[in-house]
């Protein structure tokens, strides 16, 4: 059984930071590399950041860019997202999403997605 579980939301200050973490199960990081994405109360989907599994390249979206850092832990199947200097904006659920990185544009795949974990920050 796939699983994507994320953890590290909570509400933050503006200005603050938070870490989340996705820990995969049910697939091999060699057929799938991973992003977050986010969804504000009202709007669509939006990408935050993706990283290739292969070679760990990145991709940010404009919103995040500079704030906002992605990394993997192969050998724990676990991705973080590091989120720095954040902003009243960045409030939504952030889910961990199975995707295709290729050629600087990331995709989800497969229909993988976790439940999510809310992120909320107050100005």
């Amino acid at each position: 059984e796939v699983q994507l579980v994320e953890s590290g939301g909570g509400e933050v200050q503006a200005g603050g930071s938070l870490r989340l973490s996705c820990v995969v199960s049910g697939f091999s990081f060699d057929d799938y590399d991973i992003g977050w994405f986010r969804q504000a109360p009202g709007k669509e989907h939006e990408e935050v950041s993706c990283i290739s599994s292969s070679d760990h390249s990145t991709y940010y979206g404009d919103s995040v860019k500079g704030r906002f850092t992605i990394s993997s832990d192969i050998a724990k199947k676990t991705t973080y997202l590091q989120m720095n200097s954040l902003k009243s904006e960045d409030t939504g659920v952030y889910h961990c999403v199975a995707v295709h990185l290729r050629g600087g544009l990331c995709f989800p795949a497969a229909g993988y997605w976790g439940q999510g974990t809310q992120v909320t920050v107050s100005s």
